[in-house]
């Protein structure tokens, strides 16, 4: 008799190994570094090298004072201002002040004004129309402090402070300040000192 051949189970076949995928890293995302073995300097700091700075002398030369050469304090020129005042009321015609509310700006001569000019004031009084043959040459010689109202008198000058009687306001120093001022504290540390700039002339005889 001939043989019987069985069939093979299915279950007996043998199944090929399944590949393993490498599966690349995700996009964006960092592998770890790898650690290398610490070698034989792990654990010991490194020495930090400074250099050395190079020692300034500090013996220092002595330096001689400079010699300061005394300034002389310095008078003022005499500038001739030509005022001008009404023989028959008093007013004075300055030309540092001019008259803008007549039309006349600052810095005009009395020569150079109209034929026409008539003292202001002798026209608010009554007194007529004084014109320009009413004036004469007239120079102030007693200015008085705008702040506190002292008054230098040429005449009288101020010999308690070396001033010689007679000595015009222009030639007074420069570094010349109002006596009463300088004593008041309530000015000096307020304002302080008050030069010739802050004297006017007085427009009386």
């Amino acid at each position: 008799m001939a043989a019987t051949i069985k069939p093979k189970k299915k279950g007996a076949e043998k199944k090929p190994a399944p590949v393993t995928k490498k599966t690349a890293p995700a996009a964006g995302k960092k592998t770890a570094p790898v650690k290398k073995p610490a070698g034989k300097t792990a654990g010991k700091a490194t020495p930090v090298k400074t250099a050395k700075k190079p020692v300034k002398n500090t013996t220092k030369k002595a330096v001689k004072p400079k010699k300061t050469a005394r300034v002389a304090v310095k008078k003022t020129k005499s500038v001739s201002v030509n005022r001008y005042r009404c023989r028959l009321c008093g007013y004075v015609y300055s030309p540092l002040r001019g008259e803008p509310h007549n039309g006349i700006p600052e810095g005009t001569e009395f020569d150079d004004l109209p034929e026409t000019y008539v003292c202001p004031v002798c026209g608010q009084q009554g007194k007529g129309k004084i014109g320009k043959w009413g004036f004469e040459a007239w120079r102030p010689t007693r200015y008085i402090c705008s702040i506190c109202g002292y008054v230098y008198d040429e005449k009288r000058g101020e010999p308690h402070r070396g001033i010689k009687p007679g000595t015009k306001f222009e030639d007074l120093p420069d570094d010349y300040t109002c006596p009463v001022c300088a004593i008041d504290p309530r000015i000096s540390v307020r304002l302080g000192r008050i030069f010739k700039q802050g004297f006017e002339p007085l427009q009386s005889a």
